[in-house]
């Protein structure tokens, strides 16, 4: 891992594969999920995944979000793009090295992610926190959450259904 689109290949895979192993259908999650789509206030969520307490009405809306932001390097978490933490929970995924050299810069609610050597199989690294988010009270409704992660996933399931796989 060298470059920049490189480690954030990985470290999306990694995250991906921490919130939902081996595809299981029971794990409510998308990637680059948008919200204020079409404004000019957009913001897109790298990871998405949602947690009800049970599958009742209440259990769903006690539910809790958590949302991903894939930081490659001390450049990119500098950068104005991706620190959108709508959910309950909220990290950021980077390498240590980065995590060492700005982890002053980080909200005290936001936890974080890095990898803690390759996986099994040696195709994507497990992740370990090295800082646990705290519980931050969202401002948007478990409605509005659920419709803009059911879009994201619906346009990877109609880019997978159009590529033949």
């Amino acid at each position: 891992m060298n470059s920049r689109p490189e480690i954030t290949a990985m470290l999306s895979l990694s995250i991906q594969r921490h919130i939902c192993p081996n595809n299981d259908p029971r794990i409510y999650w998308a990637r680059e999920v948008t919200f204020d789509y079409a404004t000019t206030n957009a913001v897109r969520v790298d990871f998405m995944k949602f947690k009800p307490v049970n599958n009742t009405v209440s259990g769903i809306e006690k539910g809790d979000f958590y949302c991903y932001e894939v930081k490659s390097s001390v450049e990119d978490f500098h950068s104005k793009n991706g620190h959108n933490f709508l959910g309950d929970y909220n990290y950021y995924v980077m390498p240590e090295e980065v995590y060492e050299q700005i982890k002053k810069e980080i909200p005290y609610q936001v936890g974080v992610y890095v990898p803690d050597g390759m996986n099994y199989r040696g195709e994507w690294y497990d992740l370990k926190a090295i800082k646990k988010a705290k519980r931050k009270d969202r401002s948007r409704p478990v409605s509005e959450m659920l419709l803009m992660m059911f879009r994201s996933a619906a346009r990877d399931r109609k880019k997978v259904l159009s590529d033949g796989h």
